[in-house]
């Protein structure tokens, strides 16, 4: 049937009245057990990339060391399409049902395999190699696990309640990650931070064996999707879903419509109102890390019901006005949340930029790209890097002002590379020429002017940590909570028009890239791409672009192209 007689095609009544029978509440209870261990396993890592990169990355040269921190990091990320491909093709080929105890054996024996790992002391280098390995296969079945599920509730659900039932699903990513800080605290709380850096780390990871098996018996009792079976025993299964899905200008005009018309917008909102938010509290405002933890909880399970009203919300009135106001409201609404989450929970940063702001002023423009996710570059070569490379470990805000000489000073004495750090009325005048100095002077120098530099900073009032007397939590909560709440209007419905906007025969495939390149790519990297951002520029809100324009694209790109999908039937 074509795409058009498919969109026109009505489903029961709306108003029809259904009660989920024991079956179906099965399918939803099973996929979505499942589906929240994966994202527990996958999260945890994240949560312990401090703890653990001093585990295995601990004794190499600074080069190696960094690519292995960056691979760990993006590996989980950056195979999750290519999971989604390989999965995407077995799961319309074998069977949903199959397809998905397969990724979840994978990600559970991976996981469970962290915990068993030698560290960089007792392994040298095969450490972080066998992190790596065990990231990517993270990563691998991941990508092949929440097509499945979804397309699995969503072929049992009814026409009239695809939304409510796989909002089901969509809990999942959320409760993953509330799961994983709540083991992880509780970790810390009860092995003491000590025992916790030495050897706790292994605990979540081991522990997740437990939550493996009970997951894998509960969906073995489990059937295999009756669209699927139906097809299947007529023969109308594919024999080429890639070919079908990415080769043919139907089915991949939709791919493209599905990607950038809302799962770009709703991965940015997604990472942007859980993660980028924790990163926020605690790497700018200096929160502390528990604290963090515990305000951004607080946040999630206030949260995590919208997933499921917005998702019965779209069978009543479509998806694509919810993921897109979802988008409007995000674009237009991240700039005020994060500076009334700077005054809320950090307000003596606030009053000390407003009192006394920071300005870097060069003459020239030459500074390094101040981006260093674990503290290897050292960002000495020039007066301008140590200048700003001690203002962004400091959380300090600072804007950048690059002076030109004028004619009749041309022949100054003022060296060309003098940097002067302004903050409020005082000035601090970086070294000159650190290049050709030796080591021990430039240290020596570095270290006087970094000195001054934070004399006069505490001069200024700026904070070394935020206060947590002086911060109001009850505002920090419902701030996250609004971040939140924009987060369960884009990922509550998308499941389902994932789901609806493909046929039966390679929905798996079709459904899976989309979601994954978006989640994986756009999203996934959205809180390291923000950071450089933020680094590049001195400026703590200018990461925040990065979502915001990605958000607003979405909208006009959904506006324009994304077809509405809540009444289709998916047999077909």
């Amino acid at each position: 049937m074509s795409e058009d007689a498919r969109s026109d095609t009505p489903s029961a009544p709306l108003g029809e009245h259904h009660t989920a029978t024991r079956n179906e509440k099965m399918v939803i209870a099973a996929s979505s057990l499942g589906t929240v261990f994966e994202w527990y396993d996958f999260y945890l890592y994240g949560l312990l990339a401090t703890t653990i990169s001093a585990q295995f990355f601990a004794g190499v040269n600074d080069t190696t060391a960094f690519i292995f921190a960056l691979a760990a990091f993006a590996a989980g990320f950056a195979v999750r399409p290519f999971g989604a491909l390989v999965f995407g093709r077995i799961g319309d080929l074998v069977g949903r049902k199959n397809t998905f105890l397969v990724t979840m054996g994978i990600m559970g024996g991976s996981t469970f395999a962290v915990g068993l790992l030698p560290n960089f002391a007792t392994a040298g280098v095969a450490a972080p190699i066998l992190l790596v390995a065990l990231r990517v296969l993270q990563g691998l079945a991941l990508g092949g696990q929440y097509g499945g599920a979804a397309t699995y509730v969503a072929e049992h659900a009814p026409n009239h309640k695809r939304g409510l039932y796989t909002s089901w699903i969509q809990t999942t990513a959320t409760l993953g990650l509330f799961a994983s800080l709540l083991v992880v605290i509780g970790t810390r709380s009860w092995l003491g931070e000590a025992a916790f850096a030495n050897w706790g780390w292994r605990v979540p990871f081991l522990a997740s064996i437990l939550l493996l098996g009970v997951s894998l018996w509960v969906r073995l009792q489990l059937n295999e999707s009756p669209v699927y079976a139906r097809m299947k025993a007529s023969g109308n299964t594919s024999k080429a879903p890639l070919t079908e899905a990415f080769l043919r200008w139907g089915n991949l005009r939709i791919v493209l419509i599905a990607l950038f018309g809302a799962v770009v917008g709703q991965a940015v909102v997604w990472y942007t109102g859980q993660f980028y938010a924790l990163f926020f509290l605690e790497k700018t405002l200096k929160v502390d890390g528990m604290t963090a933890n515990v305000l951004i909880a607080i946040a999630l399970a206030l949260g995590t019901p919208f997933f499921v009203f917005f998702g019965w919300l779209s069978d009543k009135i479509g998806r694509k006005p919810i993921i897109l106001a979802g988008c409007l409201l995000a674009s237009i609404s991240y700039f005020p949340l994060f500076h009334a989450l700077t005054q809320a929970a950090n307000p003596a940063l606030a009053e000390a930029q407003a009192r006394a702001p920071v300005v870097v002023s060069t003459l020239n423009a030459h500074c390094s790209f101040q981006f260093d996710p674990i503290g290897k570059n050292k960002f000495d070569a020039s007066g301008c890097d140590v200048a700003k490379s001690y203002l962004a470990k400091a959380g300090v805000p600072y804007e950048h002002e690059v002076l030109r000489l004028s004619d009749d000073v041309t022949m100054s004495p003022v060296p060309e590379d003098q940097v002067e750090v302004a903050i409020g009325g005082s000035k601090v005048t970086a070294p000159t020429a650190l290049a050709g100095m030796g080591t021990g002077a430039r240290k020596a120098a570095i270290a006087a002017f970094q000195k001054d530099l934070q004399a006069a900073l505490a001069a200024a009032r700026y904070p070394a940590k935020a206060d947590d007397a002086r911060i109001d939590k009850p505002l920090v909560v419902a701030i996250l909570f609004a971040l939140v709440l924009l987060v369960t209007m884009v990922y509550g419905p998308i499941a389902a028009m994932l789901v609806e906007l493909f046929p039966s025969r390679i929905r798996y495939t079709s459904m899976s890239l989309p979601y994954h390149l978006g989640n994986g790519w756009f999203g996934g990297f959205l809180p390291a791409t923000a950071f450089a951002m933020v680094a590049a520029t001195g400026d703590i809100y200018y990461g925040l672009w990065y979502p915001v324009v990605a958000a607003a694209a979405t909208l006009v790109i959904g506006l324009l192209l994304l077809p509405e999908t809540f009444r289709r039937k998916i047999e077909e």
